[in-house]
């Protein structure tokens, strides 16, 4: 079997008439194209060319093998420009858009380790609490907590159950102790806001007659996490995260009513873009791993 760049030397050479004309086309030695040339006569058992000297002529059978070979090369440009085209479409940058507490809590870790397996691609990270509109491409791909994703086109999939619940710190705890029923959370200072999330929380507290208890706003939830974190009291986060943050306990279990899913979607006309894809399996794979820990 024959190497390709012995071909490559039987060309340069068929087309130019010389061993060093050909060695200073393929930015070679001229040693290496008359070594190459010997290797694929012995390797196709026929002579190609006559050693005159004034250069290499093509003998008859090798002009005969000159339009296969050219035909070869050409095979192989073309299969160069598909595999360019390829790597262009599996280079550039992905927009994600997600709640500002993912995006500084799990993402990070999975992100770095998406960039060293996938330099070519850049993301764009939307940390907005406001769910983007996937379909009039305000974004490629999102991660999202929600009962069931809204938006004409969207396709995706469930990563893992996310039901938002009470959490407060080991501190917190240790001096105050934990309510363990919707009575005693009365007695308990509450940190409200939260961005996106408020509005359903503050339902959930106006149920209870909670809304009083509120001692601080954050405009944001990864403020919640912060104001939990410091023992501040009482706050509604998402379990998928917080039951992965060790200085934080869960106080009373979610109601069914209240959990939701999280779901990382992309819209139906980008889900075969080669890079999209990429980043949705490998978003995928490791939130999963995160989900069965």
């Amino acid at each position: 079997m024959y190497d390709w760049n012995d071909l490559k030397a039987f060309l340069a050479v068929a087309e130019t008439g010389s061993t060093l004309s050909a060695a200073q086309t393929l930015r070679v030695s001229q040693t290496t194209v008359a070594r190459r040339i010997a290797a694929l006569e012995e390797a196709t058992g026929v002579s190609l060319f006559e050693r005159r000297q004034a250069g290499y002529a093509l003998t008859p059978v090798g002009e005969a093998m000159v339009a296969s070979a050219v035909a070869v090369r050409e095979a192989a440009d073309r299969f160069g420009e598909a595999a360019g085209a390829r790597s262009r479409d599996t280079a550039g940058t992905v927009s994600l858009t997600t709640m500002e507490i993912f995006a500084v809590t799990v993402l990070p870790p999975i992100l770095r380790d998406l960039r060293a397996a996938h330099p070519g691609i850049h993301i764009h990270l939307d940390t907005s609490d406001e769910p983007r509109d996937l379909g009039a491409g305000a974004a490629d791909i999102a991660l999202r907590s929600s009962k069931q994703p809204a938006g004409a086109g969207l396709v995706g999939r469930r990563i893992a159950d996310n039901p938002w619940t009470l959490y407060c710190s080991r501190d917190y705890a240790d001096l105050h102790g934990i309510p363990h029923s919707r009575e005693q959370l009365a007695t308990h200072p509450f940190i409200g806001g939260g961005g996106g999330v408020w509005e359903p929380y503050q339902a959930w507290l106006r149920q209870y007659g909670l809304e009083e208890s509120v001692v601080m706003k954050y405009d944001s939830a990864s403020g919640l996490l912060a104001g939990v974190r410091a023992g501040m009291g009482l706050t509604i986060l998402p379990a998928f995260l917080a039951d992965r943050e060790p200085d934080l306990i869960r106080c009373i279990p979610p109601k069914a009513e209240d959990t939701t899913g999280l779901w990382l979607l992309t819209h139906e006309r980008l889900r075969r873009v080669p890079r999209i894809r990429i980043v949705l399996d490998f978003l995928a794979a490791s939130l999963g791993r995160l989900a069965r820990d």
